[in-house]
């Protein structure tokens, strides 16, 4: 159902209790603003609609709107140069002024478009340089973060290798002190059993 001007008038709400709320007397001086301009929005639609019956069917109204003479004066009526007629007859106005709408209508159209994409090329070659450049400092990052594990690889298998000479090196002369101990216990011994 299409709700009307006086559906906005006579709309009830209910007082809200126990809780805060908007005054009453605020919401109904807005919505007396929202009538007064719905009303006048419907009676210009409705003259608009009036026009525009009266174009089509190739009457001339009776006073045009200056809003109009001026939209049909700023757009250039392209129906002359279509049509080589020698005088225009009282059907040609409307019809050139519907068609310079036309093409204002395209004419803008047309512009919003090219901006549209030249705003869409320009967006994905900034995402294009943002994401190169996120690729190559990525890169970087990785050969320094390859390059500190190697240093910290050559380092740590230089340790290893100095670990093991210490391990061989201890275990010589472990060998050598437990080797000399049982020499010592073989001639205590001998010299003992003598």
């Amino acid at each position: 159902m299409a709700l009307t001007p006086e559906d906005v008038v006579t709309k009830q709400f209910q007082h809200v209790r126990f809780k805060e709320g908007f005054d009453p007397d605020e919401v109904d001086d807005f919505l007396d603003e929202i009538v007064v301009e719905w009303r006048k929005t419907i009676a210009e639609n409705e003259e608009l609609k009036t026009k525009l019956a009266a174009f089509e069917s190739g009457e001339t109204p009776a006073a045009p709107a200056p809003a109009e003479e001026s939209v049909v004066e700023e757009v250039p009526a392209p129906v002359a140069a279509v049509e080589p007629a020698p005088a225009p007859t009282t059907d040609a106005g409307p019809a050139a002024a519907s068609a310079g709408i036309i093409e204002l209508a395209q004419r803008l159209h047309d512009e919003h478009v090219a901006e549209g994409k030249a705003q869409r090329d320009k967006l994905i070659s900034d995402a294009q340089s943002q994401a190169a450049s996120i690729i190559s400092e990525a890169e970087a990052r990785g050969r320094d973060e390859v390059a500190r594990l190697e240093a910290e690889r050559v380092s740590l298998e230089g340790r290893i290798a100095d670990l093991q000479q210490f391990e061989k090196d201890y275990r010589g002369q472990l060998r050598g002190f437990i080797e000399n101990k049982l020499r010592d216990l073989d001639t205590t011994g001998v010299s003992a059993g003598a």
